[in-house]
């Protein structure tokens, strides 16, 4: 992916897709599994930027729907059903994307806040104030944040702790009236008073500190032990409880830490909890109270990381069941041999 950002960008173009892990994934993983990332709330997900497609089936034929046209009403979209199928239909390779302009002035602000109320105010007030040129809206956890701090030798650019913080960085053609937009939201996030300090980024190494500030929390709580992962969807005023409701069910294991971040923008919750090693009864407890949550809250089990094996068997909490069994139908139709990526997305039988 890195490799691809970099050679349109000689040519004044971006990506619309843009992930931590961009120096080591690839475009035809990205689309298989739809990867999500820190620009949705800018672009929109990856697959409305896919123009055309060429994937390779079981059987070895060639579904060859490359195309540039933005317009194409000619029947089934079949290159939308490889996207997030995770290889379980076939092996995307080619793809057509719609490149937007490489943005000219990029700015970025953090915000120290004193609840995740105040936090989802802030957001409100992005897109109330910088409208088209937000490009992120990312909020981390303070405990998120300490472990970046002492474990990937990163600081807060604030000078205090706060329970949460709201990272937004806006992406425009013209500079000043990008910084203009900026300082309107900076004065009326204070005016709310949805924030207790927030500082913007005054040059771009500043503003990647900051943005590494959220795209390391990963590695630094992957050094504090052993991660039980959850990327879930949830309506935003709901994301922190499921946080504050797995913190509570495990107050009683010892060494555990139960954190929360991710996209604010996309309702989409990076759930974490770090116990010093891998214990059978922790995961016990955290499932399906995770997945059962998630369901009840009408949301999604998987947000942008895909089903794989560990949480194919779970999709009923986010499908039922003619929904799977249609799923299950395509799968057949496609793969009747079940070779392609086996035991993957669907629940096992």
């Amino acid at each position: 992916l890195q490799t691809l950002a970099d050679k349109v960008g000689e040519h004044g173009y971006t990506v619309p897709l843009d992930l931590g892990s961009r120096g080591s994934c690839f475009l035809g993983g990205n689309l298989a599994t739809h990867a999500g990332g820190l620009r949705v709330v800018r672009y929109g997900q990856l697959r409305a930027s896919v123009l055309g497609m060429r994937a390779v089936l079981p059987d070895g034929r060639i579904l060859d729907s490359r195309s540039t046209m933005r317009k194409d009403n000619t029947g089934y979209d079949l290159k939308q059903l490889f996207i997030g199928s995770e290889g379980t239909l076939g092996v995307i390779t080619d793809a057509c994307l719609l490149l937007p302009h490489t943005p000219l002035s990029v700015n970025t602000a953090l915000f120290g806040c004193p609840s995740f109320a105040n936090v989802v105010e802030c957001y409100r007030l992005a897109r109330q104030c910088l409208g088209e040129i937000v490009s992120a809206c990312e909020f981390m956890d303070s405990l998120c944040m300490t472990a970046v701090n002492e474990n990937m030798a990163l600081a807060s650019p604030l000078d205090d702790n706060h329970e949460f913080y709201f990272l937004v960085e806006a992406s425009g053609m013209n500079q000043d009236h990008d910084n203009e937009k900026l300082e309107m939201f900076v004065e009326r996030v204070f005016e709310v008073g949805c924030a207790d300090d927030g500082v913007m980024a005054t040059s771009r190494d500043q503003a990647t500190h900051m943005m590494g500030l959220r795209e390391n929390i990963a590695p630094a709580l992957k050094s504090l032990g052993f991660n039980y992962k959850y990327d879930v969807s949830l309506p935003i005023r709901d994301m922190y409880s499921l946080v504050e409701k797995t913190r509570v069910l495990l107050k009683n294991v010892e060494g555990s830490l139960t954190l929360g971040y991710g996209h604010v923008g996309d309702n989409n919750l990076h759930l974490n909890i770090v116990t010093p090693h891998y214990q059978a009864q922790v995961l016990e407890l955290i499932e399906p109270f995770v997945y059962e949550e998630v369901s009840r809250l009408k949301g999604s089990i998987s947000a942008e990381h895909g089903l794989g094996l560990k949480k194919a068997n779970y999709l009923k909490y986010s499908k039922d069941t003619d929904l799977i069994e249609t799923m299950r139908t395509l799968k057949d139709l496609f793969d009747p041999n079940g070779i392609m990526n086996p035991y993957k997305l669907l629940p096992w039988k």
